[in-house]
């Protein structure tokens, strides 16, 4: 289960995706990531390629990361809690908070973090969202 300011979250709603904490709570350490709600997929119809939306796996994602993944797998799904910190209207608002995330928390200097690295390419005209 997905939870948002401690409830339970299972609604996509006007969002692209989200970022999110996931937390071992046998050990406490925590992976930062992002997800998307949906991805595109080309179908051929009439001869001609269409693009459509599909729902992603985010209801049953775990993170990226392979440390994380042998964790869940070891310890099991009950034992992690799965957090979401931002819900984004855009592909680039949750990459922006992602990396901002993982920065401010310094993700990559404590060993309390699954991270093992930052990626992120994000340029000044994509973030008119935080401009007032």
């Amino acid at each position: 289960m997905w939870f948002y300011n401690n409830e339970y979250y299972d609604t996509i709603g006007d969002y692209v995706g989200f970022v999110y904490i996931i937390t071992n709570q046998i050990n406490n350490r925590k992976y930062i990531g992002k997800k998307n709600f949906y991805f595109s997929k080309v179908k051929q119809v009439k001869g001609k390629k269409k693009r459509f939306k599909v729902e992603s796996d985010w209801l049953t994602y775990y993170g990226s990361s392979t440390e994380l993944s042998a964790d869940v797998e070891k310890y099991g799904k009950e034992n992690f809690k799965r957090e979401i910190l931002r819900l984004c209207k855009s592909k680039a608002e949750f990459a922006y908070f992602e990396a901002k995330e993982q920065f401010s928390r310094n993700v990559l200097e404590l060993d309390e973090y699954y991270n093992s690295w930052i990626s992120c390419r994000i340029h000044k005209k994509h973030l008119t969202f935080l401009k007032h």
